[in-house]
């Protein structure tokens, strides 16, 4: 506190005689004016305007520090996120002081000593507040103290004029630990004034209890973490590689290298020459090794993921499995570099060992209802046989080319027939669909026969077209009915 406000509120306090609520309201009157002299103290010769920052540059987002448990640190610009077992964080990989050029960087939590950094934030946090909003902040409160001290002189009841100074008090004791603590050292000056004031105001009012709360203990601010100067162009680029040596991803890892050579190149004027020579080479060659795995870890996945589909659609539930085996085999013999890739190829695998034990099901169901469906394919051959030599009659009213009484009459003799083989045979379950095609390609051919014996015998162009429309319908009926049956007994396989 400026020597001049400290003297005034001591001897403001010290005035035993004055009635509280004139101590109150000069208290209040002389705070105001202190503050006037603590701005005009604090302003610089060039004070900037309202809105504007004076001295170094103030960054929307302050550098933070990563703290690893080896004692290294990675820069975050702006604060880092924690998720699950993740540390997520934007790190400048370049030095500037308006538009550094940021990486997201994604590290396991294990790696991170948490108590430095958390100390080293709130160091930041603290710094950041001091030199942007402390002052602005305490100037409110004191002027929100001292509006409520000259309040007090309106208030007419000692006891109104107690619970004014008292909310006061408690809004400047709550202040410090809410604000990094700053100016505490004159807040616990101006709460040690106001406990005089109210314990004067308590005996106004009669109280004989005194809330030894009203104490006022100011404990010292705990140490901080020193803030660390921002990186050089040195430090930048080998924070990267850092980073790109703790990430778990291959293409953040391959990208972070890259980041670094290129941040070798641009900023070659500011970097030791040997230095940047062997950073340089050593990044180079780290990329091509990272590319170069990514090459074997994708031919094994072809590889394997073609076998275990070649296998699976021979239902060769076993071959399929071994395919795991050999994942795994060909994982370790490469290093075991990639085990996202590795996880990726295991699932397709296991996605081709369920398709092949489900077609392995479907076979073995299929061959053991070949003897009820040999049974009805042999029941109904017949009918089929005569379907299909109706099929060149139905071809004649379709086109409407003419149909004498012996076509129309061996297609209704037919259609009989066929009818009676259908009713007798009851179809097993994989085959009533196409039994129900039966039924249906008899009735139209039925109908198509009547139909056009009706417009022969009438002469109407109108049935005529109606018994071309149902001898279509049979003809279409008849090929998908021989297609259903060669299906029926064709061995189950995978769709492509």
């Amino acid at each position: 506190m400026h020597p001049q406000v400290f003297h005034s509120l001591t001897r403001v306090g010290s005035e035993r005689t004055l009635d509280p609520s004139m101590k109150v309201f000069r208290l209040a009157g002389v705070l105001l004016c202190c503050l006037s002299i603590e701005w005009s103290v604090a302003a610089p010769a060039d004070a900037a305007g309202p809105g504007e920052e004076t001295g170094r540059a103030i960054h929307d987002a302050p550098l933070f520090r990563v703290f690893l448990k080896d004692g290294t640190s990675l820069v975050s610009y702006g604060e880092l996120a924690r998720v699950g077992d993740r540390v997520v964080f934007s790190m400048p990989t370049s030095v500037s002081d308006d538009m550094p050029q940021l990486h997201l960087v994604d590290i396991s939590s294990e790696r991170v000593d948490w108590l430095r950094t958390t100390n080293y934030a709130e160091s930041a946090r603290a710094t950041r507040y001091l030199e942007t909003r402390a002052e602005g902040d305490y100037t409110l409160l004191a002027t929100e103290i001292a509006q409520a001290l000259n309040d007090v002189a309106l208030a007419s009841e000692p006891g109104k004029r107690l619970a004014i100074v008292e909310r006061a008090r408690k809004r400047l004791a709550d202040w410090p630990p809410t604000h990094f603590n700053y100016k505490q050292a004159d807040v616990g000056q101006m709460l040690n004034m106001l406990d005089e004031v109210i314990a004067d105001l308590r005996v106004q009012t009669g109280a004989q209890h005194f809330d030894l709360n009203l104490v006022a203990t100011v404990d010292a601010p705990p140490p901080r973490e020193p803030l660390l100067p921002a990186p050089t162009h040195q430090e930048t680029i080998e924070q990267t590689l850092t980073a790109a040596s703790l990430t778990d991803s291959p293409a953040e890892r391959t990208s972070l290298l890259a980041v670094a050579v290129a941040a070798i190149d641009r900023d070659a004027a500011f970097l030791p020459v040997a230095w940047a020579s062997e950073k340089r080479v050593t990044a180079g060659a780290a990329i091509a090794r990272e590319l170069e795995i990514d090459r074997v870890y994708r031919h094994l996945e072809t590889q394997m993921v073609a076998l275990a589909d070649e296998r699976a659609r021979a239902a060769d539930v076993r071959g399929v499995a071994r395919v795991t085996d050999q994942v795994k085999a060909g994982d370790q013999a490469l290093g075991g570099y990639r085990p996202d890739v590795v996880n990726s190829i295991l699932a397709a695998v296991d996605e081709r060992l369920d398709a092949a034990r489900r077609l392995r099901l479907e076979r073995d169901r299929w061959a053991l209802r070949q003897p009820a469906l040999r049974a009805y394919r042999d029941a109904m051959s017949d009918s089929l046989q005569k379907l299909t030599r109706l099929k060149e009659p139905l071809e004649d009213i379709k086109a409407l080319t003419g149909s004498g009484p012996d076509a129309l009459g061996l297609i209704l003799k037919f259609s009989t027939e066929m009818q009676k083989a259908a009713d007798t045979n009851r179809p097993p379950d994989e085959l009533r669909d196409l039994h129900g095609l039966v039924l249906s390609a008899i009735q139209l051919a039925q109908n198509a026969a009547k139909l056009r014996r009706e417009a022969a015998l009438t002469g109407s162009m109108a049935r005529a077209w109606d018994a071309s429309s149902a001898a279509a319908g049979a003809l279409m009926l008849t090929d998908r009915i021989h297609t259903e049956m060669q299906l029926a007994f064709r061995v189950p396989q995978l769709p492509r």
